[in-house]
C-alpha cells in the first residue's frame, strides 16, 4: 500500500503485479477493498492500481467542502498513474467510479488504453432527471451527517469496517456524487478506445444506462452477468474475471503515442 500527497490530502492506493497498468475506481461508500480479488486475478500479468476516493476508507477526509470535486478525483487518478510510472492504463470503475472513469477519459484521453464500466451510467441529459439524482445525493449526505456509518447500505461492496466515520462520505456525496451537467453523456459517441460495459443481471437501476452506453460508444461490448446485482465482480467473480480477461486479451499492444 502507498499514500500520495495531493496538496495536503493523503490519497491511499495500492499496486499489485507487473505489466500493463489497470486503474480501478470503486463506487460511492465502497473502497479499494471491493477490487481485491480482481487485483489478485490480474496481477500475474498486469499492474493493478486500486485506490480510495477522498472521504472514503484510508484516504483523507478533508474538512473543506471545496476539496471534494470531480476534477480533484480525476486529478487523483492521474497522480496515481504518475506515481506508478504508467503513462497510460486501462481505466475502469464501478458505479460512481465508472462515472469518474468517463470523466477521466474526457480530461486525459491520451492516457486511456481502454475503458471498463461496471454497474454505472453516463449521467443525465435533462435537468429534471439530474435534479432527482442530486436530491438523492443530498439525502445520502444528510443521512451520514445524522447517523454516521449506520447510514451505510447493505451492498456486497459496502463495509463499515473500512471507513472511519460518515463525515467524509457526506462531503463526497455533495461534492463528487452530485452531477452538474450532461458533458459525459454527450461525449459517448466520441469515445475512441475499446470499451467494456459490464452490469449485473439484477442491477435494475443501471441496466438501462449500461445498454445506453453500449449503444452510444462506438464498438463497445456489453456483458450482462447472470445472477448478479450491483457488484457483479463480487457476486460472480469467476464470470466477471473471465469477461474482463477476455476483453484485456483483445486489446492492441500498449503504446504511448496518443495525445
Amino acid at each position: 500500500m502507498a499514500r500520495l500527497d495531493r496538496d495536503g490530502v493523503q490519497i491511499h492506493y495500492e499496486a499489485a503485479g507487473t505489466g500493463p497498468a489497470v486503474l480501478l475506481t470503486h463506487g460511492f461508500t465502497a473502497s479499494s477493498h471491493m477490487f481485491a480479488a480482481t487485483a489478485a486475478d490480474l496481477s500475474a500479468d498486469h499492474t493493478v492500481l486500486t485506490w480510495d476516493i477522498r472521504g472514503h476508507a484510508q484516504s483523507d477526509a478533508p474538512g473543506e467542502h471545496a476539496a471534494y470535486t470531480t476534477a480533484a478525483s480525476v486529478g487523483d487518478m492521474a497522480a496515481i498513474l504518475d506515481a506508478a510510472g504508467a503513462p497510460s492504463a486501462v481505466v475502469g470503475g464501478h458505479s460512481l467510479g465508472g462515472y469518474l472513469t468517463l470523466e477521466f477519459w474526457l480530461a486525459h484521453p491520451g492516457r486511456v488504453r481502454a475503458l471498463v464500466l461496471v454497474g454505472t451510467g453516463p449521467g443525465y441529459r435533462k435537468d429534471d432527471a439530474r435534479d432527482g439524482w442530486n436530491a438523492m445525493a443530498e439525502r445520502y449526505a444528510a443521512s451520514f451527517e445524522a447517523r454516521g456509518l449506520a447510514a451505510l447500505g447493505d451492498g456486497e461492496e459496502v463495509s463499515a469496517s473500512v471507513h472511519r466515520d460518515g463525515t467524509g462520505l457526506a462531503r463526497a456525496a455533495r461534492g463528487i456524487l452530485t452531477q452538474r451537467d450532461g458533458r459525459v453523456m454527450a461525449a459517448l459517441p466520441t469515445i475512441d478506445v475499446p470499451t467494456l460495459v459490464i452490469v449485473g443481471e439484477h442491477d435494475k437501476p443501471f441496466r438501462a444506462g449500461s445498454q445506453y452506453m453500449a449503444e452510444r460508444i462506438p464498438g463497445a461490448e456489453l456483458v450482462v452477468v447472470p445472477d448478479a446485482g450491483h457488484a457483479p465482480n463480487l457476486a460472480q467473480p469467476e464470470r466477471f474475471h473471465a469477461a474482463l480477461r477476455a476483453f484485456l486479451s483483445r486489446l492492441p499492444e500498449e503504446t504511448h503515442g496518443r495525445q
